[in-house]
């Protein structure tokens, strides 16, 4: 049987179609240890980095986890060890390698020349599995410009004589190269994805002002990737939304509203789930979808119990959150999927981080405590007033609901009682009516 990269590739050229269907891609991965210190973080993200492929539709068949103090600037791994694993990987017969870091346009270059097969890094991987998820309009067109972002750099000629353009009158000369075709057309297309993603993003601030003006409570979920954020969401609205044990299941931000205990009605948002550095080309394209989190009125951050090492995801969100100016929004910590978790590293979760609240969405452990929870720390900054309100002060009546939050109202012989949470800095202004009550 023929073997090596181009035995692989004749195999292929011949495989049947049904061949191609069933056949997941074989992927080896390879991470980079800077010192001593850093190999037990690189090996959580090498593990982190398996699933990553298997969400995006590849097999990892092999691993290496390579040391080095700085990358090599051409092969990032530096020559012997490329050529030590581009054998391997021919044994292995493997269509992609994965870099658990993100490469330069000449270092992907160089390994993909000496691998003879396909050779992506971390941010094409989470690119790719963002376009496989994103269903909305806004969400394709966000994935679309990471995209693009991301190749632009990457482009290459094919070669001077190949790639003349022209011919005849008024065009003939040197012409434009095929690479500067595709480079005018990438920075063409996106120009127009930045406007329409400009359009999208005003009509979401109007909808979002809309909401401010009807003083209905914001509450975001954030949190890493699989902690469960979605199906938490459905638990508490039966919102439907797609619920999946892979990375990056759901990438469309999701608004619904929900009623706590008391009748307090607040909008419940469902965000993109955070990873390990994640590319600047999403947070940028996602930006102005991650900024909905710096209007919440409060973020509930889902962390998942059963996690080795829960801290760490905790990290990654936060810091997320700071770069996109998030990171004031109060915050309640829910420790979640506590039904699966062990119960020491559960409790020591909790005591690390105080005022977290133990939850199961799937069981539903924990949710009413949280609920009540949300509802004490929505009311951290408002005041409670129960207040009268005459038959002929309709006005002052329709300002308490513009301003606060009216959670009963009952009609008495004096006028129409009102039991309302009112921001603290706003309770000045109905006093008056505070004074009728007998």
């Amino acid at each position: 049987m023929t073997s090596g990269p181009r035995g692989r590739q004749r195999r292929r050229l011949t495989a049947t179609v049904t061949d191609l269907e069933v056949r997941r891609q074989r992927a080896f991965l390879v991470g980079l240890a800077r010192g001593a210190g850093d190999i037990a973080e690189a090996e959580i993200s090498l593990d982190e980095l398996a699933l990553l492929t298997d969400t995006a539709g590849s097999e990892p068949v092999g691993a290496a986890l390579v040391r080095k103090g700085s990358p090599d600037p051409g092969l990032f791994i530096g020559r012997g060890k490329a050529v030590e694993l581009a054998e391997e990987t021919t044994g292995l017969d493997v269509d992609v390698v994965v870099f658990d870091n993100e490469l330069s346009p000449a270092q992907q270059r160089n390994l993909q020349q000496l691998f003879e097969c396909d050779v992506v890094d971390r941010v094409a991987l989470i690119l790719d599995i963002f376009a496989q998820h994103a269903t909305s309009r806004e969400g394709m067109l966000q994935v679309e410009l990471a995209q693009l972002r991301y190749r632009l750099p990457r482009l290459r000629g094919r070669g001077i004589e190949l790639s003349r353009l022209g011919g005849g009158i008024g065009t003939r000369g040197p012409g434009e190269t095929q690479l500067e075709t595709d480079r005018r057309r990438i920075v063409d297309r996106i120009g127009k994805l930045e406007r329409e993603l400009g359009d999208l993003t005003r009509s979401r601030q109007t909808r979002s002002k809309s909401r401010r003006t009807s003083n209905v409570p914001i509450v975001a979920f954030v949190g890493y990737t699989n902690a469960g954020k979605s199906t938490l969401f459905n638990r508490l609205t039966d919102a439907g939304v797609l619920v999946e044990d892979r990375l990056f299941a759901t990438v469309d931000s999701t608004v619904r509203r929900h009623e706590l205990r008391g009748g307090t009605e607040i909008l419940l948002s469902d965000t993109v789930g955070f990873v390990r550095r994640l590319p600047h080309q999403l947070i940028e394209a996602f930006r102005s979808t991650l900024e909905e989190v710096k209007d919440a009125d409060l973020m509930i951050h889902l962390v998942d119990a059963s996690d080795e090492h829960p801290d760490r995801q905790i990290e990654s969100v936060r810091a997320v959150l700071a770069d996109i100016g998030a990171h004031d929004v109060p915050e309640v910590l829910a420790a979640n999927k506590v039904d699966i978790a062990d119960p020491v590293a559960a409790e020591r979760l909790l005591r690390v981080h105080p005022g977290a609240v133990a939850v199961s969405a799937l069981t539903g452990e924990g949710i009413e405590r949280l609920s009540d929870t949300i509802l004490e720390r929505l009311a951290d900054g408002s005041v409670e007033m129960e207040l009268l309100v005459p038959y002929d002060a309709g006005d002052r009546l329709a300002e308490l609901h513009r301003v606060g939050d009216v959670i009963k109202e009952t009609h008495e012989e004096e006028g129409t009682r009102v039991v309302a949470r009112v921001p603290t800095g706003e309770g000045y202004r109905f006093e008056d009516l505070a004074r009728l009550d007998p």
